[in-house]
């Protein structure tokens, strides 16, 4: 199972950016999906979470500001960003818990993290 992210980018404070993150592989479902990020010295931090049936939670450095999303049927978590501000400035990294089954038919949960894109907040 691999999760692509991308949509990083350099943008000015007040600007705008949508982050995508496609899973691919041998997936029978996928339950929660989010968006983390991490800057250099500081532990990774959430950002968002979605259900699977679209309950969410956003932090609140991001409420009113961030929304997350998800596509069922591509696998993919979205991740639109107004009103960029610096401190929004960090790797975003994708997540998701994503369910499939062995030839026995015993299930298997794995937890999967994207490769992280870089955005920067700058004027």
């Amino acid at each position: 199972v691999q999760l692509q992210a991308s949509g990083g980018g350099l943008v000015q404070p007040g600007g705008s950016l949508r982050l995508s993150c496609a899973a691919s592989g041998r997936i029978s479902r996928i339950d929660g999906m989010g968006w983390y990020r991490q800057v250099p010295g500081k532990q990774r931090e959430l950002v968002a979470s979605i259900t699977s049936s679209g309950t969410t939670n956003h932090a609140d450095s991001v409420k009113g500001r961030f929304t997350i999303s998800r596509d069922n049927a591509k696998n993919t978590v979205y991740l639109q960003m107004n009103s960029l501000k610096p401190e929004d400035t960090a790797v975003y990294y994708c997540n998701a818990e994503i369910i499939y089954y062995l030839d026995d038919g015993s299930p298997v949960a794995e937890r999967s993290w994207g490769q992280g894109t870089l955005v920067t907040v700058s004027s």
